[in-house]
């Protein structure tokens, strides 16, 4: 097994800054257009293989919802997020992580729970402004 070490090489530096800099919680394709503006030769091969070794790290959560691509967070604490269903929006939520769902989870299926992620499904605000304004 592979240990989790690994040399932050100027790329995965680079990358980091971008998704810590970021509230988007972005596609690979984003990171790399905003990579290529720092170092213009990156390919978006050194991208997806950075974004996973940064992942592996445990420096950055990968979100996927079940479409064709991924999406990456630089927050990498355990948080809930908010998906806009009308405009794909993808937000953090800002409240605690309710630790008690893990010790329920535990105790109901004797399973050992390391952690949890949830994430909450509706319409955002500026969607539930545009559609209250269309229908004055």
């Amino acid at each position: 097994m592979r240990a989790k070490t690994t040399r932050m090489t100027k790329q995965k530096r680079i990358i980091l800054e971008i998704l810590r800099n970021t509230d988007c919680h972005p596609s690979a394709d984003w990171v790399y257009e905003q990579a290529k503006k720092v170092i213009p030769d990156i390919s978006l091969g050194t991208v997806y293989r950075n974004l996973n070794v940064l992942k592996e790290l445990g420096e950055i959560l990968e979100l996927n919802y079940g479409s064709t691509y991924s999406r990456y967070d630089g927050k990498a604490n355990n948080h809930y997020h908010f998906v806009c269903e009308n405009c794909n929006k993808l937000v953090d939520v800002d409240m605690p992580v309710y630790q008690g769902l893990d010790k329920m989870v535990q105790d109901t299926t004797g399973y050992q729970v390391k952690y949890h992620r949830m994430e909450f499904y509706g319409i955002c605000d500026e969607c539930l402004q545009k559609m209250a304004a269309e229908q004055r």
